[in-house]
């Protein structure tokens, strides 16, 4: 595995994932849950550039390989889940959203490696609507975390939950637009 500023910086993405969760788990008397909601927020913008930053790196810098390729989306999806699971126990997003979106993840990345041992992972790579769905996730999640007034008149917690149901809704879209083309290719085989 050769290490390079992009994989460097998915690693970061994994690391930071710990420090996130365990920031809000910290007693009030030590932080107050404003100040939480500010880091926390910060800490996912942080790794959801990253996550923009490595690709574009891994590819400006002919860095990409194998091992970044599998390791990147299993830090989006590390860092998703426990930003939703989070979001549950601080009772700002339905558990049920967070199951669809998690479970959409799983099927997904399973699919995908299926796809790939078949030597068919083109045909399963990110489509538009997967790039939709990921902006709305990113979106909810950042406005969820946050969750105290960014503009002026406008509910952050009610957008961030408008978003939250945008991304299930193109998660679902998503997840049966690769379902179809996983089966187009069985039905060729």
């Amino acid at each position: 595995m050769p290490l390079n500023l992009p994989i460097l910086l998915t690693w970061l993405r994994v690391a930071l994932i710990p420090v996130f969760v365990g920031l809000f788990y910290l007693p009030d008397s030590m932080i107050s849950l404003t100040s939480k909601n500010v880091s926390g927020t910060l800490i996912f913008a942080v790794a959801a550039l990253t996550d923009w930053f490595d690709g574009f790196l891994a590819r400006r810098w002919n860095q990409t390989s194998s091992f970044g390729a599998f390791l990147d989306p299993v830090a989006d999806k590390l860092m998703v889940a426990a930003a939703l699971i989070l979001l549950i126990e601080l009772d700002r997003a339905a558990a049920w959203l967070a199951v669809i979106i998690i479970g959409r993840e799983i099927t997904i990345s399973a699919l995908r490696e299926w796809m790939a041992q078949l030597g068919k992972s083109k045909n399963v790579a990110v489509a538009y609507i997967g790039k939709l769905k990921t902006s709305a996730q990113m979106v909810a999640i950042l406005l969820l975390l946050w969750w105290g007034p960014l503009v002026p008149g406008v509910s952050t917690p009610l957008v961030g939950t408008i978003a939250l149901y945008l991304a299930s809704v193109l998660t679902i879209v998503s997840m049966f637009y690769y379902l179809q083309v996983a089966a187009q290719q069985f039905r060729e085989q």
